[in-house]
């Protein structure tokens, strides 16, 4: 039996878990395979890394996630090819944006709204290419620094500027016309 996490990596894999989760699904549009990904990523980070300084974590964690998600991205290839067809993602309704909590304080017109920019952000995250989704997720949703996020993707600062920059160019006119911003 695995000795027990230190109290502050049990908390930071706790706190990660949610927003991983609604990352990793926003990759294999399923639920259960999003959270085999999240899970196998929380098991390699404290079975191999669990002694390394707490601010080594998110960074660590999620290139383990991301390399999970290439695995995951990469057997979906091989299955597709294996079966002779193409392999769609499932669009079963399973989004991870719509299990924001809703405000219960909002009237009903303002929770409409606030499910309609969720489904607008979605939408327009979908149209991202994976890098670019990766640098804009990392940055503004986990709020890694261009350094953690460079070790997270496994690549540059300047890279990770690049795809940030190509992913809000992409998003800003998609978005505007919804009247959101950024």
């Amino acid at each position: 039996m695995a000795p027990p996490l230190p109290l502050s990596l049990d908390a930071f894999l706790r706190g990660a878990e949610r927003r991983a989760l609604r990352m990793a699904q926003l990759t294999t549009r399923d639920a259960d395979e999003a959270l085999d990904v999240v899970q196998e990523a929380m098991i390699q980070l404290a079975r191999h890394y669990s002694t390394r300084p707490a601010a080594e974590w998110a960074p660590l964690f999620h290139r383990i996630l991301d390399n999970g998600l290439r695995k995951w991205r990469f057997r979906q290839v091989l299955k597709g090819r294996w079966l002779g067809r193409r392999l769609q993602p499932d669009d079963d309704g399973d989004d991870p944006l719509d299990t924001v909590p809703a405000d219960e304080h909002l009237q009903p017109e303002a929770a409409q709204q606030q499910q309609d920019v969720i489904r607008h952000v979605r939408a327009a995250l979908e149209q991202l290419p994976a890098r670019q989704r990766q640098a804009f997720l990392l940055r503004h949703w986990e709020g890694l620094s261009t350094i953690d996020t460079a070790t997270a993707m496994a690549c540059s600062e300047g890279s990770v500027k690049t795809h940030l920059s190509r992913a809000l160019a992409t998003l800003q006119p998609l978005l505007a016309q919804q009247g959101l911003s950024p």
